[in-house]
């Protein structure tokens, strides 16, 4: 039997998987860091809380997730043109001792048996529209794209900075990667403009990543992408996690296939709900695992990490997915 890691290299890279790869049971994520203090995760129903960038955070109840506050009292950047003198990065400059706590908790993992994951969020065009709010942000690709691309330049600096002391520290040999780039039906941005703004700063990112030993890139966008996966493949994406069903994720399987993975194809607003069932469940992964295949291809729900909205629904999908192995394999 091939452990965990080796199960999911087989799998995107077209080789001989015994089974599906189960969600994320490859990756062991390295979750504590001195910089994640910067960035404390609000309660699901409990008070805001500001971030590093300032950047006021809610965790609604009932949803996947938080979101940025964006009235007039929290916006960060109320004016793209005066971003300089408003956006200020979170500090980087923390004493060794400050990384070096972590260690054990890394040095813990059985790299054997899974991927030691380093995990960001948000990425550059969510850092983007959590300044501002999602609205300004689009409008200003339009608008004021040279005062855009400085932003999205200081943000990737950032990123740089921060990639450097995880590899240095941690040497991660997987990264989950956040960054949203599109809603349920289309992307936010054209593919065109996706390639003239965020295309050159994630060519920088996971360059780096993958120069300092990081062997598996996966990135999340639970939304519809389809037009953006070319782009993916150029930046260096191994596995686009979250695609979700408009993406016809079969269809991308055939087509790109063996220079990309898909990870999803299990829709959060379909079976993560109060009223989800076991049989709900079970048709949905039977449907994601008959129709994508063996390769190329992750059944899991959309959501950027384990775990699900409601109890018991991760576990089920993951059950579920056991039994197609049996059944597939």
């Amino acid at each position: 039997m091939l452990t965990k890691r080796q199960n999911l290299l087989e799998t995107i890279k077209g080789g001989n998987p015994d089974r599906f790869v189960k969600q994320y049971e490859p990756f062991a994520f390295i979750w504590g860091n001195p910089v994640s203090t910067a960035f404390p995760f609000p309660e699901p129903g409990g008070p805001a809380v500001k971030n590093g960038w300032g950047v006021t955070i809610r965790f609604q109840e009932n949803t996947p997730g938080p979101f940025p506050v964006h009235d007039d009292e929290h916006r960060v950047l109320k004016d793209i043109k005066k971003w300089k003198e408003t956006v200020k990065a979170p500090n980087l400059d923390y004493p060794q001792e400050a990384w070096d706590q972590f260690k054990p908790t890394v040095e813990a993992i059985d790299r054997n048996e899974v991927f030691a994951t380093g995990i960001v969020a948000p990425g550059v065009f969510e850092q983007c529209h959590y300044l501002m709010g999602m609205e300004d942000c689009l409008i200003n690709f339009y608008v004021e794209p040279e005062s855009m691309k400085e932003l999205i330049d200081y943000i990737t600096e950032y990123e740089l900075h921060y990639a450097k002391l995880l590899c240095d520290n941690y040497h991660p040999d997987a990264l989950l990667h956040h960054d949203d780039w599109g809603s349920h039906r289309s992307s936010f941005l054209s593919p065109q403009m996706f390639d003239e703004f965020i295309v050159p700063a994630y060519k920088k990112i996971y360059g780096f990543y993958k120069a300092n030993g990081v062997e598996v890139i996966v990135h999340h966008s639970d939304s519809y992408a389809a037009n953006l996966v070319p782009h993916m493949i150029e930046m260096g994406i191994d596995v686009f996690q979250g695609c979700v069903t408009t993406n016809n994720v079969p269809e991308l399987v055939k087509k790109y296939g063996g220079k990309i993975s898909f990870m999803g194809d299990i829709d959060n607003g379909v079976v993560d709900c109060a009223d989800w069932t076991p049989e709900l469940v079970a048709r949905e992964v039977r449907r994601a695992c008959e129709n994508n295949g063996k390769w190329y291809f992750i059944p899991c729900l959309a959501a950027g990490g384990p775990g699900s909205t409601y109890p018991g629904v991760y576990d089920a999908v993951s059950a579920e997915i056991d039994k197609m192995s049996k059944e597939l394999f």
